[in-house]
């Protein structure tokens, strides 16, 4: 019995560690500083390339349009800064004001390092790298406005304004416009015609998300010896909805099968998107059907040690996805922003599908959304901060499941009390080989033996089995809950990283030895007792170390609860009665050993 139970418990925990390299949340190094913007600074002169020829109209005596210099407009409402360049018609920066990256500064969702190498979000994106090259360093002319609704103006111009820009050599006309509201949503329709034809150039988020990149604080760097930052890469994805159908993800894999840079697909999609574990970049068609995605896939070096950025470097991978329609105009939304539950509900897809799909919670999801959702209450409504709300819903669970862990215990006593007799019915057909048909009386002696004394053989690691699932909700939903970024408890500064000064995987050790010293478990060998008091401590233990501090804050205040109910059912007539036993068998083994 204590075999199997052990079995389970190594099988989680070596799932869960497999797990978290995908999950947790490690922090490579800024390479630049966070860009600093401007409201407005037209006519400043461009800081990467030289302007443009001046243009002249074409051949058929079309008028060419653009602009001379490069020119910068921003954009801003209670949510955002978005600050774009009239070179490409792209966003350089997109500061996201309700969210902070690692120094404590509003979050550019743009992934600079990523931009700057494979272009900006909302650059148009072609197969033709040459018409690709072209239609986002081209300086275009902008102008400002507001977004009319049956020819009148809104009252509210902040809210509803637009910039459109357009550009034209006479063969090649280009028209991007974007429309914003106090949302995270931003309108998008753009155009590309060359020689009178259409042209496919799909709006794009072309490569990564700004939170990908941002440095440790002292500590949180230790992870098993892993400190590339990798796993953060890892774990972006290609979400998609089709119609009538339910998410999809696409995921990077070793073997690089799952996404493959710049392939198209065409369908009724409602929506389809770059995320990762917080944050999301996302197109809504106006009109899902027919709508065209390329799936991009790129690479770029960061430093294997994020305290040595100048050190040695590694190679990383970033996602982007671009979207609209083929030799046509393309009418989208963009949402960019947190994968946060009560935003991402309240953004639909034309044909009325939500967002909410974009938060993964895990193969038991249905055990996670609704576990997240009385978190989330609780905190709302309880306990303002997040470590104690996760304090709190753990005792709440544990409780809960007090009757399970009972029946664990009392099972799990019984089959050590009638140990002795198991191993007696065992030695006695020891002999026979596994298909002598005098096997068959064994399996009767057994079962009489468990009737005899009520005992389920499963009804030690039933519970624990039940129990397994909400530990991987738990997990899951921990590992993706945005609430939990950068949220503080006590000394810990972000729930959603490892504890930089170990204080809960160290006391989750002590914690887990407690409680194995104080179950009673009589007729077990010295080396089962040894991995049950001190390999599998030792074992959770340096899991917590490297997954969430908020993760590890459930891990240990479970365990706390369960050393409580355990002295608890210790003091029972049957918690007597096993410790009584468990000594006079201790004492037999030592009188036989000398």
């Amino acid at each position: 019995m204590d075999r199997n139970v052990m079995l389970i418990f190594m099988v989680t925990i070596a799932v869960l560690v497999l797990a978290q390299q995908f999950f947790v949340k490690p922090k490579p190094p800024v390479e630049n500083a966070t860009q600093q913007v401007t409201r407005e600074a037209a006519q400043a002169p461009a800081p990467v390339a030289a302007p443009l020829p001046a243009l002249s109209p074409s051949a058929e005596g079309a008028a060419a349009v653009g602009a001379q210099s490069e020119t910068t407009k921003v954009v801003e409402n209670d949510l955002y800064r978005i600050t774009f360049s009239n070179r490409g018609g792209v966003v350089t920066s997109w500061i996201l004001k309700q969210y902070t990256d690692d120094y404590g500064q509003p979050l550019n969702l743009v992934h600079e390092q990523a931009a700057s190498e494979y272009g900006y979000p909302l650059s148009l994106w072609s197969h033709d790298e040459a018409l690709r090259t072209k239609l986002n360093s081209a300086l275009y002319r902008v102008t400002e406005g507001v977004v009319t609704q049956d020819g009148k103006q809104q009252e509210d111009n902040k809210a509803r304004r637009k910039l459109t820009f357009e550009y034209s050599d006479g063969d090649l006309v280009v028209k991007k416009e974007f429309r914003f509201d106090q949302s995270y949503v931003v309108g998008v329709e753009t155009s590309v015609q060359r020689a009178g034809s259409w042209v496919t150039a799909l709006p794009s988020w072309p490569a990564g998300l700004g939170d990908a990149v941002s440095h440790p604080s002292e500590g949180q760097r230790l992870e098993f010896g892993n400190t590339s930052g990798l796993p953060a890469y890892a774990n972006q994805r290609l979400d998609y909805v089709a119609t009538g159908e339910d998410v999809k993800r696409l995921k990077l894999d070793k073997k690089g099968e799952s996404i493959s840079g710049g392939r198209m697909r065409t369908g009724d999609y409602q929506w389809v998107g770059a995320v990762d574990s917080y944050f999301a970049a996302i197109f809504l068609p106006s009109q899902p059907q027919g709508t065209t995605f390329a799936e991009l896939r790129s690479e770029i070096q960061i430093a294997k040690d994020p305290a040595k950025p100048q050190g040695e470097q590694v190679k990383a991978e970033v996602l982007g996805v671009a979207a609209g329609a083929q030799n046509g105009p393309a009418s989208l939304r963009l949402f960019a922003g947190p994968k946060a539950v009560e935003v991402l509900e309240n953004i639909r897809s034309a044909n009325g599908a939500d967002l909410h799909p974009a938060i993964d919670f895990g193969f038991f999801g249905f055990i996670g959304r609704p576990l997240f959702a009385w978190v989330r209450w609780t905190q709302q409504h309880w306990t303002p901060n997040w470590g104690w709300t996760i304090v709190l819903v753990t005792v709440l669970i544990n409780v809960a499941l007090l009757p399970l862990r009972i029946s664990q215990i009392k099972s799990s006593m019984k089959m050590q009390k009638i140990a002795p007799k198991m191993q007696a019915i065992q030695e006695k057909y020891k002999k026979y080989k596994l298909d002598d048909p005098r096997r068959k009386d064994m399996q009767k002696e057994m079962s009489s033996l468990y009737s005899e004394h009520g005992v389920n053989p499963i009804g030690g690691c039933l519970p624990m089995i039940v129990q397994m699932p909400f530990l991987f909700a738990f997990y899951t939903m921990l590992m993706n809950a945005i609430e939990l970024r950068h949220a503080g408890w006590l000394y810990l500064t972000d729930l959603s990283a490892p504890d930089p000064l170990h204080i809960i995987p160290l006391a989750t050790i002590v914690f887990m030895v407690a409680m194995q010293r104080m179950m009673p478990a009589p007729g077990i060998s010295k080396q089962q007792q040894k991995m049950m008091n001190v390999i599998m401590p030792l074992m959770i233990g340096g899991f917590t170390w490297t997954v969430a501090s908020g993760l590890g804050l459930y891990i240990i205040t479970g365990t706390a609860v369960q050393i409580v109910q355990q002295a608890i059912m210790n003091k029972t007539e049957m918690g007597r009665e096993m410790r009584a036993l468990a000594e006079k068998r201790a004492l037999k083994a030592a009188a036989k050993k000398h």
